[in-house]
């Protein structure tokens, strides 16, 4: 994604088309439509890992998957990855662009998939879930915000956004967990041979963190204190890098920081923490 920041508020200065006649314009503009397979093979099994049973638990078990882009691969592999462990599961991928919706006409099997166009108001849906990556890179972070208040006054009861970033490859995520009441978590997930230290992660930090990752800020001092337990770790790399990060997690956990979730996620160049022990302050 693009980090050109806008400076108009929600909606953008640029149009969005009508959802339909009589209902309320989809809001946000179009990402750049860049993805590749497996992209977002990370969040997603995070997703697997810990909101099966949000799903499952729901009447209605639709997720959405906001902001595709110009493939639906990532939407088609979301439901590959959910349809095994979700009965009656239903995914509707949006996108604010209608030429990418019927580029993907091929691709709809209602209501197990589909395709809508669609933006920040989730096109009228209730979901349970809604996957939004790669989406708010390109807007200011008061925009942002915004958002995410449009997003999750959107959810189901008890329904859960995931918004966050990741490169072109996948090899290094970041995202958001919120529900709506607003954030409840930051993790951190990276293909851990290709990094230097954990910082290296900043660069994919979430719109509402990547400018406060700075000296005095709660994130800067998460992602300090994580560094100095990689290093304090340097020894286990004989035994590969996932041992070096899951050794490192554990330092954070044993300094206090608030981590959520097994430690067996660990092993997976993964870890998530509480917002608010990284929240902007």
């Amino acid at each position: 994604m693009s980090d050109h920041t806008q400076r108009a508020s929600l909606p953008p200065v640029r149009k969005a088309p009508r959802l339909a006649a009589g209902r309320a314009r989809a809001l946000g503009l179009p990402t750049r439509g860049t993805t590749n397979a497996n992209r977002l093979r990370r969040v997603d099994r995070w997703l697997v890992a810990t909101q099966v049973a949000r799903l499952r638990d729901a009447a209605r078990p639709l997720v959405v998957d906001l902001g595709y882009g110009a493939s639906a691969v990532t939407t088609l592999e979301l439901v590959d990855r959910l349809a095994p462990e979700v009965d009656r599961l239903e995914v509707v991928g949006l996108e604010i662009d209608p030429e990418r919706v019927a580029a993907v006409a091929a691709d709809r099997d209602p209501p197990r998939v589909d395709f809508r166009v669609g933006g920040f108001e989730l096109a009228g849906l209730r979901p349970v879930l809604v996957r939004a990556f790669n989406v708010l890179r390109q807007y200011d972070e008061e925009s942002a915000t915004r958002a995410w208040d449009t997003m999750r006054a959107a959810l189901a009861p008890g329904g859960l956004l995931v918004e966050g970033t990741c490169d072109e490859w996948g090899r290094r995520s970041t995202w958001v967990a919120l529900d709506e009441d607003g954030p409840l978590t930051l993790t951190l997930a990276a293909r851990v041979s290709d990094l230097e230290r954990p910082s290296d992660l900043a660069e994919r930090l979430p719109k509402a963190l990547i400018h406060h990752n700075v000296p005095g800020q709660p994130v800067h001092a998460f992602l300090t204190a994580f560094d100095t337990a990689w290093a304090s770790a340097a020894g286990l790399s004989t035994f590969g890098p996932r041992q070096r990060w899951a050794a490192a997690v554990e330092t954070l956990a044993a300094d206090g920081w608030p981590l959520v979730g097994p430690s067996r996620r660990w092993r997976h160049g993964e870890v998530s923490v509480r917002w608010s022990a990284v929240a902007p302050a």
